[in-house]
């Protein structure tokens, strides 16, 4: 069986980032705090209330892939910074994609550090729904080290996707470092599996990355698409 690592340039109707986290969350899984704001102004606000560091990225129906067009600003750490992060996000995006509708930018509390991994959700036209495991930001496009299971996928089906991946010892206790909590990452896979079969409209969805501690998680950036339309509406 050979599935899709990622979205890719699948085409369709997405979310926009802030209702991709809100559906995420609704499900179940844990997001990182964030405010959506139209103006400069809005989002040294959105900062001040979140605390600070603070990541902003473009939230447009037109930018999937927002670092590719210079719309993510990470690690912005005071008031004026943050007004000037956000006028880089909308020139960026609009030197890449002109004439894009812009709907301001997501300001996020920036994540404590832990390792980074994906959980994704693809609809497969001969197999259906399956889940993604493995590890996140740039190393899945490095070394597409993921695991699949087709959906409805049971605990134990859970625990054998994070250990087959090559990375695993990542997620171990090793030189002082405790083990990272591959309990919720179980639980995180079974919400996913129990959304693809309730929400038949998911076409896709990526976590990527979901920053993995030793207690919990928290889901970073959310892409999700939806069957049919033309990503526009």
């Amino acid at each position: 069986m050979t599935l899709q690592v990622g979205l890719g340039q699948r085409e369709g109707r997405y979310l926009l980032e802030p209702e991709a986290l809100a559906l995420v969350k609704a499900a179940g899984l844990p997001v990182i705090e964030h405010r959506t704001a139209r103006s400069a102004e809005e989002a040294v606000s959105a900062a001040g209330q979140l605390g600070y560091p603070v990541a902003l990225k473009v939230v447009s129906r037109e930018i999937v892939h927002k670092s590719d067009a210079d719309g993510v600003q990470l690690d912005v750490r005071d008031a004026a910074a943050v007004s000037a992060a956000y006028r880089r996000v909308m020139d960026g995006a609009a030197r890449h994609h002109a004439g894009a509708r812009m709907d301001g930018v997501l300001v996020c509390r920036m994540a404590r550090p832990g390792v980074e991994v994906i959980l994704g959700l693809t609809r497969d036209p001969q197999f259906g729904p399956a889940l993604m495991f493995g590890l996140g930001g740039i190393f899945v496009e490095l070394y597409r080290d993921v695991a699949f299971r087709l959906v409805p996928i049971s605990e134990r089906d859970a625990t054998e996707m994070i250990r087959e991946i090559k990375g695993f010892p990542l997620l171990l206790a090793t030189r002082g470092r405790q083990a990272r909590d591959l309990a919720t990452v179980v639980r995180c896979l079974l919400t996913l599996s129990r959304l693809a079969e309730s929400r038949a409209e998911i076409d896709a969805l990526d976590l990527n990355p979901v920053i993995l501690y030793d207690e919990g998680c928290v889901v970073v950036d959310a892409k999700v698409f939806l069957a049919g339309g033309d990503g526009r509406s």
